[in-house]
């Protein structure tokens, strides 16, 4: 990968962990309301996954979705701007934290039912199984979504019909407050795609040239073979589920040690060690980061709010 490659995603990894911090921050003041998600900890998984894609491959997840947008090319603005529920957000300010969206990025949400949204990446890929291309659907989803029947049900069919979806499974270790071997049979989650003769495999998500290399490698075999692919990736949340998780069932000594992972600070001693970069141009990254989220709070704090006469525009499509 070219230098300046690298150093997009250190900015792209960056901008989620500020975006994300400065939400947090929002929200405690009572400026974002409903539920909200953190994906602080996780910047490593979407970053690397969807620089491997081409912009033709779509991308659909769950309500863990604001550093996917930005991935996707979604602005700091939208993003933000949608967390306040502001008209000028993704989603025009009606989907709020766990639904955003961009079909013109071709990034299909952000849904809030957990596991929900793996039938529609199904149907997405029926639906360029029947175009005749070879376009891939990236589907994303929490560890818990593989104990329920959507999980299930969609992978049966991706195999039986031979669609084109890689299934990225980001194993955080917990499913709300429940740990993966308290609520699953089996530990490793990649495990599960064998009943269905799927080839699959497991990365370290806090390093993101690994998870980069992963990503292409079962992109290309998807997109070659018209099968899926199950990827899991392992990764973790180091906030809570959502901002109103006490976080009572986490051990601190649990905590520090995955933090010493922390995926920016693991790419930044890589971009330093092999002289990619000086520390002072990933300092020079940081602070045009704070700038570009400080604009982008200012930009939604004075956007306006939805006016009430779009309350059902986009609901229905016209025949």
């Amino acid at each position: 990968m070219k230098k300046e490659q690298q150093l997009d995603l250190y900015h792209q990894m960056v901008l989620i962990r500020r975006v994300e911090e400065r939400g947090a921050e929002l929200y405690q003041a009572g400026k974002i309301g409903g539920f909200m998600h953190l994906y602080i900890g996780q910047e490593a998984v979407s970053t690397g996954l969807i620089a491997a894609r081409e912009p033709r491959d779509r991308v659909i997840t769950a309500y863990r979705d604001h550093g996917v947008a930005l991935n996707c090319g979604l602005t700091p603005n939208e993003v933000m701007a949608e967390l306040l529920g502001k008209s000028t957000g993704s989603s025009k300010g009606r989907g709020g934290s766990m639904h955003m969206a961009s079909t013109e990025k071709n990034f299909w949400g952000g849904h809030a039912i957990v596991g929900g949204h793996l039938p529609i990446a199904a149907g997405l890929a029926v639906g360029d199984q029947y175009a005749g291309n070879d376009n891939v659907t990236i589907c994303m989803f929490g560890d818990g979504a593989t104990n329920i029947g959507y999980f299930h049900e969609a992978l049966n069919l991706a195999k039986t019909w031979g669609l084109r979806v890689l299934w990225v499974c980001e194993n955080n270790q917990y499913g709300m407050g429940t740990s993966v071997e308290r609520a699953s049979a089996v530990s490793d989650i990649s495990q599960k795609a064998e009943g269905y003769g799927m080839k699959n495999s497991r990365v370290d998500g806090m390093d993101v040239m690994k998870v980069y290399d992963a990503a292409q490698e079962a992109i290309a075999f998807v997109r070659k073979n018209a099968e899926p692919y199950f990827l899991e990736i392992s990764t973790y949340r180091f906030r809570g589920h959502s901002m109103g998780d006490p976080e009572r069932y986490r051990k601190a000594e649990e905590v520090k040690q995955w933090h010493e992972k922390d995926p920016i600070g693991l790419f930044r001693k890589v971009l330093l060690d092999k002289k990619v970069a000086s520390a002072k141009a990933l300092d020079e990254i940081e602070a045009a980061v704070d700038v570009e989220v400080n604009q982008a709070v200012e930009f939604a704090e004075s956007s306006p709010e939805p006016a009430l006469d779009e309350l059902f525009v986009d609901i229905y499509a016209d025949n």
